[in-house]
């Protein structure tokens, strides 16, 4: 879990954000929950599961 969070604003047509959020529902997740699986699934597809580590060997 990461130690902080931030705000990500995003605009998407209604009648699919009514079937995201229904599909979430049978999955016993919530909606915020799915993006933010999406997106670390997303950054680790590109970057690898130790791109975090990599990010600190940079500073």
């Amino acid at each position: 879990m990461e130690n902080r969070t931030a705000r990500l604003t995003l605009l998407i047509d209604p009648d699919k954000k009514a079937v995201f959020e229904e599909l979430c529902k049978q999955e016993d997740v919530t909606p915020s929950q799915k993006v933010r699986q999406f997106i670390r699934e997303y950054v680790e597809e590109r970057l690898g599961p130790d791109w975090r580590e990599d990010r600190k060997n940079r500073s």
